[in-house]
């Protein structure tokens, strides 16, 4: 039986990344065991943030915008980012270019096939892939199913993040190739948050993304109507071709996600509950989390010595999910409250979970507080 000494289970942000960062750590010359059930061969996805800092992926980021935009009924900001740059990538590029580095170290195995399933012992843990049985001294597990989430709604608010995004070409120039909008509330609140998202390329193309936060998505043809009124009444567009589509859905609860499944056994990524419930947010919360893991296999010889999420925040999460659940009409005001009344970098900050208390109290004074107070009270009657 062939034993590794790290297995991986997903290919995707956290496993990909998770196994270039021990391949690169004082741990490097251990044997790595990545599977990922189908080789990851076109761009299903993007992810962006934003960052003060230099990362491991600026080579391979496709756009980086200085500025945001926010749009409301009767707003309309362009914000600078400085210091911060807001920057993506795409699904494609950065897995070809962590597979081409995985490749370089001779400990990984890169391997193509189904995890059937682990058994959790005292030494190692036993992995059936494809019905051939491995072992490993510790096991990262991210494939996460909607079918491990067993849904409480008297205790947890649940909500989609669901979206469907054209990159287009345009015959005139339409963007602005310098800022990227972050909200466009111009459009009707179905059943939930709604607005537009737009990633600019040049000014002549970029993605118009239709998002709406809802305990239920919507037809296929609904999210194409709204695409083509938006881009025709918002953005005066008449010409254009689709080069590429883009869509998906994002679970966003406070639903407790365990970080430990077994002796050996951590969860990683949106499994280990990685994903930010009130905004989707992940692929920055995933590489704090990389390096997390590292460290405590460094330091500690076991991977669980991790920092918890912080509860201050996980709390504003919680009362912004009952807002978005219980009162979605308010959520454009609050929202056009808080870029409209806080420096730009004060909301960054807040949305990344790195604020202070002092910024937390002066940001939520800025915001209406009824709708709070009645989720609090909801949240104290659980």
């Amino acid at each position: 039986m062939i034993e590794f000494d790290f297995a991986i289970l997903g290919g995707g942000a956290s496993g990909l990344s998770l196994a270039s960062a021990l391949a690169q750590s004082p741990l490097g010359a251990r044997s790595i065991l990545l599977v990922e059930k189908e080789s990851k061969n076109r761009n299903d996805r993007t992810w962006c943030y934003w960052t003060r800092e230099n990362t491991t992926f600026d080579g391979i980021r496709h756009q980086v915008w200085d500025n945001v935009r926010f749009v409301g009924d009767h707003v309309d900001l362009n914000l600078s980012l400085q210091p911060y740059r807001y920057q993506m990538i795409r699904g494609i590029d950065f897995y070809d270019h962590m597979r081409r580095e995985l490749q370089q170290f001779p400990n990984v195995t890169l391997l193509d096939g189904t995890v059937g399933g682990w058994e959790d012992g005292e030494e190692s843990v036993q992995i059936w892939i494809d019905g051939e049985a491995c072992r490993a001294s510790w096991v990262f597990d991210s494939r996460l199913s909607l079918a491990d989430i067993h849904p409480e709604p008297a205790k947890y608010p649940y909500l989609k993040q669901h979206f469907k995004g054209w990159e287009i070409e345009t015959v005139d120039p339409v963007f602005d190739p310098t800022s990227a909008t972050l909200f466009d509330l111009r459009t009707i609140q179905k059943g939930g948050l709604c607005f537009f998202y737009i990633l600019p390329f040049s000014e002549y193309r970029g993605l118009v993304e239709y998002t709406l936060f809802s305990p239920e998505i919507l037809h296929p043809e609904e999210y194409d109507q709204a695409l083509r009124n938006y881009i025709q009444n918002q953005l005066g567009v008449m010409d254009y071709r689709i080069l590429d589509k883009e869509n998906g859905i994002i679970p966003m609860t406070d639903h407790p996600f365990p970080r430990q499944l077994g002796k050996r056994v951590l969860s990683i990524g949106a499994r280990g509950g990685r994903v930010k419930p009130s905004t989707g947010f992940a692929f920055s919360r995933i590489q704090r989390d990389t390096q997390a893991i590292v460290n405590s296999l460094v330091h500690h010889n076991h991977p669980f010595d991790i920092p918890p999420d912080s509860r201050r925040h996980r709390f504003y999460d919680s009362i912004m999910l009952d807002v978005m659940v219980h009162q979605n009409n308010q959520v454009k005001q609050i929202l056009t409250s808080m870029f409209t009344r806080n420096p730009i970098r004060r909301v960054l900050r807040f949305l990344d979970d790195q604020t202070h208390i002092w910024e937390d109290i002066t940001l939520l004074a800025s915001l209406p507080p009824v709708p709070f107070l009645r989720a609090l009270r909801n949240r104290l009657r659980v």
